[in-house]
């Protein structure tokens, strides 16, 4: 498969990191209204962490975590794409769909129309049979952007977080999914 660098939808450019988003990712990552359903916020050193396990992501398979720039301003405003998930769960091993924006870019449906934009290059090009998403029990706006873009609940697939401790609020999880013919139905209903 060939690697997909770049995406565009209507209003954003999906596409590699560059160096000069580190400034904007730190502060982003390290604002506790955007973590608010993370274990915690990261430093500027954790960011720039996980920038580069993004950038390994899309030398080993192509696609990962697309950067997102807004077209009228060229102003990155956080990521979304498609990821390898990375630990042991009953519906692993399975690719999910996520997205993080800055605080300041939230309701403008940014969120929903990256992710409708990385299932399509999910679907389409890198021909996945299906995508999953999960976010902490509590995460309702997550939870939104999954039910916007055609993903479907059920409660018997929610799990504990094997990488939150026990006991923590955000341990238990929610799982969405949706199948490629599901995503037809919903291009074609």
């Amino acid at each position: 498969m060939e690697p997909i660098l770049e995406l565009e939808s209507a209003r954003l450019v999906m596409r590699q990191w560059q160096d000069e988003d580190l400034p904007a990712f730190a502060a982003m990552c390290a604002d506790p209204q955007v973590m608010r359903y993370f274990p915690a916020p990261l430093s500027r050193l954790e960011s720039a962490a996980l920038i580069g396990r993004v950038r390994g992501h899309f030398a080993e398979h192509g696609y990962g975590l697309w950067a997102l720039e807004r077209k009228d301003s060229g102003q990155f405003i956080g990521f979304t794409g498609l990821g390898v998930v990375g630990f042991d769960a009953p519906f692993t091993p399975a690719v999910e769909i996520g997205w993080r924006l800055a605080r300041e870019h939230w309701g403008l449906g940014y969120a929903s129309e990256a992710a409708w934009t990385a299932l399509r290059a999910g679907f389409d090009r890198i021909k996945l049979d299906e995508v999953v998403s999960f976010t902490s029990e509590t995460n309702l706006p997550s939870q939104k952007v999954m039910q916007a873009i055609g993903m479907h609940h059920a409660s018997e697939d929610d799990f504990d977080h094997p990488r939150v401790a026990e006991g923590h609020p955000l341990h238990r999880h929610v799982l969405y999914r949706i199948t490629r013919e599901q995503w037809l139905e919903t291009l074609h209903g």
